[in-house]
């Protein structure tokens, strides 16, 4: 039987303590974790595959494609490609499960978001019946194009004129005073458990050459490494916990290494990394600086960098940090060697991949794949930013275009 978990003290509660609207440890207010029986899990998937035969999303999420390759000699680099979901982000896994356990709950869904988790859960809320209502909280350094997407997509949205770590803490005021439902990246556990189906996802892939086995017919690859971009430190938080749940339940062979990306200018995890602190010491950790170029991982406070530092110590991998400039680079050498046009914060994963690579991390012939969480068509002057502007064709004197002028 499935029960919950602190992640600090290890407390255990029934999965009606969920339910019943608590986010957090009674004990230390730490993050909770859903823990499952890994027996039944395994004679379902050979029973029945991965497909969901109830309760499906209300969009078609998940299912995105496993795309080689980057050229990079020393590994063979796999992108998951997630800015192919309904909303262009990985985030939509979570918001797909939480909007249809909530849709006949709480009136309001409401979180905090720089603008990704926050677009799924408007989409997804959209797409309900019921059109269920959102109250998203942004902070409005936030990209034009994903604010404008909670609005289109009919959210009520609140500006905040402060950091994401602001627009979390009035997320949580508002949930509280309102009875509101609070889909807070981390602070609910559930969205770990809606992104973990990334890592069930990619391993079935690995197992068919890059395709799903369908029905009935489920094999699972594990690679020898997943690369992940980390903010806040959820989205590694669920692969993990995938990845986890395949080993657990006998379904592949080895728990691959995990990396976690930071930006040197958002490295909460990192820092917590490598100075080996407790979990109970991350709880009370300081917040870092936080004002990377990659919106989408800007994070004064990794709200859950404690099972985000686990999982790379549970699997032997590491953190490692990238600067913006090699951020900013990566969304042009992904877009041009992939196809897969990625936003920052997903080009944050190919950059710590490269310089990995350069120091020789990667085994030769290593199988790593890298998760692209969003899609770069949501921050067009980030990619504007490494690519330039094009080439003006002007009207000569004799008033005619000339392309000598251009090819020259």
């Amino acid at each position: 039987m499935a029960h919950i978990e602190c992640s600090v003290c290890g407390k255990k509660f029934e999965l009606s303590y969920l339910t019943d609207g608590h986010y957090v440890c009674d004990v230390d207010e730490a993050n909770l974790n859903l823990i499952h029986d890994y027996e039944a899990i395994a004679k379902d998937v050979r029973e029945n595959g991965l497909n969901p035969r109830v309760n499906a999303p209300p969009l078609s999420v998940g299912g995105t494609p496993l795309a080689k390759e980057l050229g990079i000699p020393s590994c063979n680099l796999w992108l998951k490609d997630d800015s192919k979901n309904p909303t262009g982000s990985l985030k939509d896994r979570a918001s797909s499960l939480l909007v249809r356990m909530q849709e006949d709950g709480a009136p309001v869904i409401t979180t905090a978001s720089t603008g990704n988790a926050g677009a799924a859960l408007a989409g997804m809320c959209a797409a309900t019946p019921v059109r269920q209502k959102a109250y998203i909280f942004v902070p409005k350094t936030a990209p034009a194009a994903k604010i404008a997407q909670l609005q289109i997509f009919g959210a009520e949205v609140i500006l905040v004129d402060g950091t994401y770590d602001d627009a979390f803490a009035l997320c949580l005021e508002a949930s509280s005073k309102h009875g509101w439902y609070c889909r807070n990246t981390g602070y609910n556990a559930y969205t770990a458990e809606g992104k973990k189906t990334v890592s069930l996802e990619m391993c079935e892939q690995l197992a068919h050459g890059g395709q799903f086995g369908g029905p009935r017919r489920a094999q699972f690859v594990a690679p020898d490494f997943v690369a992940v971009s980390v903010g806040d430190g959820n989205i590694i938080t669920g692969v993990y916990k995938g990845l986890r749940d395949l080993y657990k339940a006998g379904l592949i062979e080895k728990m691959p290494k995990l990396v976690g990306v930071n930006s040197d200018k958002s490295n909460w995890c990192a820092t917590a990394w490598k100075k080996n602190l407790t979990p109970a010491e991350m709880l009370t950790m300081e917040p870092v600086e936080a004002n990377t170029r990659a919106d989408s991982i800007s994070a004064g406070i990794a709200r859950d960098g404690i099972n985000a530092v686990q999982a790379i110590r549970d699997t032997q991998g590491c953190f490692v940090e990238v600067d913006d400039d090699s951020i900013l680079a990566h969304i042009k050498t992904v877009s041009q060697a992939t196809g897969v046009f990625p936003e920052p914060a997903a080009a944050c994963a190919a950059a710590g991949i490269t310089k990995l690579a350069s120091k020789g991390y990667f085994e030769g012939g290593s199988t790593v794949v890298a998760v692209m969480t969003g899609t770069g068509i949501k921050d067009i002057p980030a990619a504007v930013s490494v690519c330039g502007e094009p080439f003006v064709l002007k009207r000569r004197e004799d008033g005619q275009f000339h392309l000598e002028d251009f090819m020259q």
